[in-house]
């Protein structure tokens, strides 16, 4: 129930044979619809002829059946659902982007960030390059074209292109023969790839995706890896791999993945139930009944119970016909829509001490009516619990949090924030603790951690704002008016 924004998601599909590729796009992509609630779309690869849907809302809306049987059959197909951090919630910025230059056709879906998008934009734009999009997908889409008119191959542009790129982005790549996977160097986005019984090759951003159409999980994308599926296979390319700190995003763990998939060789859900166990150790309080907040509060919940041996209560029930409440676009309509999306369950809290479990506080609005909620439906106390540390700083990686200027905690000390939102208590998960929710064999996650403690993986660009490419003239004089004519 975060006030965060996420990012996106990508899938895509390599068949030795035509197939209904399109349709085991869909799948993929209403697997993954969680991460993207803004747009979506599909291309589809013919033998080198590529068909493109995309529009703004949700996967069953922009596909119906018979938008779905429009697309042509194919053998490589790849498909997006988009949540934006750079650029407007309009149907030109949906993808995947699709590239025709001289060399042939390139389809590209991308989850991620960019650090340099506003500096290589205006590169690219003083050069004579002309942009129909406001997101940086298509600034990756230029990268690469650009290097492939100077190299003998898709991947070997690809893999020059990863030079000039900084930041997150997990990209799936299509041209007329070949489909691409393609991870940054520091991991910061997942990607994973599996294979049906028919031999199909299948790439997506969760390992959930790989079990909606039937394909078996086969591994990771390494960060700074390649991936190649053509008529011969799959191939690696790893000339970007090991330079880099690896850093996946911690919220995946947290908050942005399905619990069912596994990253980077380990289980969402255990992450979260660590989370839980961790808070109860940190943050002991007598207490009657632990509840979660649907659905990412609810595996800490369970971990929480567990280790402090305090019964597991659902507390709420959830409108399953409402989306995030970060999908709205303003902050009063998120608060809105807490009232139509949770109803406490009386009975699971009334004259009970509660535990009340969530993944993070940004704002502090959602979660302040969230506890008004327990506290209408008779709770005696409320005890707030989050599963990651204080937000502290903005994300240049993919999260829509680029400013300090509405993180909470920034502001107020935790007992503050517990006066402000109405909780008895408030605790935190410890930043030592978040970084052991998925340990690697030296006790760590290898996670990004810079929204809690401001230790950035890259650079942080000096231009980050969301709308930048959409910002009005400002006023100014006639001789300044002229050179923006």
């Amino acid at each position: 129930m975060a006030e965060i924004r996420e990012e996106c998601g990508i899938f895509g599909v390599f068949s030795p044979v035509t197939c209904d590729v399109a349709r085991m796009v869909y799948y993929g992509l209403y697997a993954l619809q969680h991460r993207g609630q803004e747009s979506c779309g599909i291309t589809v690869n013919d033998k080198g002829v590529f068909t493109t849907y995309k529009d703004t809302g949700l996967v069953n809306e922009v596909f119906n059946p018979e938008r779905l049987e429009k697309l042509k059959l194919g053998n490589c197909a790849i498909g997006h659902v988009r949540y934006g951090t750079t650029g407007t919630n309009d149907r030109i910025n949906a993808q995947p982007v699709v590239v025709n230059h001289i060399k042939g056709t390139m389809a590209l879906a991308h989850n991620g960030n960019l650090v340099n998008s506003y500096e290589l934009r205006s590169e690219l734009e003083l050069r004579g390059s002309i942009f129909h999009t406001t997101s940086d997908t298509e600034v990756i889409s230029y990268i690469i074209t650009n290097k492939r008119l100077e190299t003998s191959s898709i991947e070997e542009a690809v893999c020059q292109a990863m030079y000039r790129l900084e930041g997150a982005y997990s990209l799936l790549v299509m041209s007329p023969q070949k489909l691409m996977a393609v991870r940054d160097g520091h991991g910061f986005k997942p990607l994973c790839f599996g294979k049906t019984a028919d031999g199909i090759y299948v790439v997506a951003s969760e390992s959930c995706a790989l079990d909606a159409v039937g394909a078996e999980f086969v591994r990771d994308v390494e960060p700074g890896e390649i991936l190649i599926f053509d008529k011969s296979g799959v191939r690696s390319i790893k000339e970007h791999c090991g330079k880099k700190e690896r850093a996946l995003c911690v919220f995946e763990y947290i908050y942005f993945a399905r619990p069912d998939s596994v990253i980077d060789g380990y289980s969402v859900h255990e992450a979260r139930v660590r989370a839980g166990e961790f808070l109860a150790e940190e943050h002991p309080v007598e207490a009657d009944v632990v509840v979660g907040v649907p659905d990412s509060g609810l595996d800490a919940a369970l971990g929480y119970a567990r280790q402090s041996g305090i019964p597991f209560g659902f507390g709420f029930i959830k409108n399953r016909y409402i989306g995030r409440t970060f999908i709205a676009p303003e902050q009063k309509s998120r608060e809105d829509m807490v009232r139509i999306k949770l109803n406490p369950i009386t009975e699971v809290v009334r004259g009970k001490r509660v535990v009340l479990i969530d993944d993070s506080i940004v704002r502090g609005t959602t979660s302040a009516r969230i506890v008004n909620l327990l506290r209408e439906a008779g709770a005696s106390e409320v005890h707030m619990r989050i599963a990651s540390p204080p937000y502290l700083n903005p994300c240049y990686y993919g999260t829509d949090i680029d400013s300090r200027d509405y993180l909470i905690a920034c502001r107020h000390t935790a007992d503050e924030i517990a006066r402000i939102i109405g909780a008895d208590s408030l605790g935190y998960i410890s930043l030592e603790s978040v970084k052991r929710l998925a340990p690697g064999a030296d006790g760590c996650c290898g996670c990004c951690t810079a929204c809690f403690d401001g230790c950035y993986p890259t650079a942080i660009p000096p231009e980050h704002r969301k709308y930048r490419f959409e910002e009005k003239i400002p006023e100014c004089d006639d001789a300044a008016k002229g050179e923006q004519n």
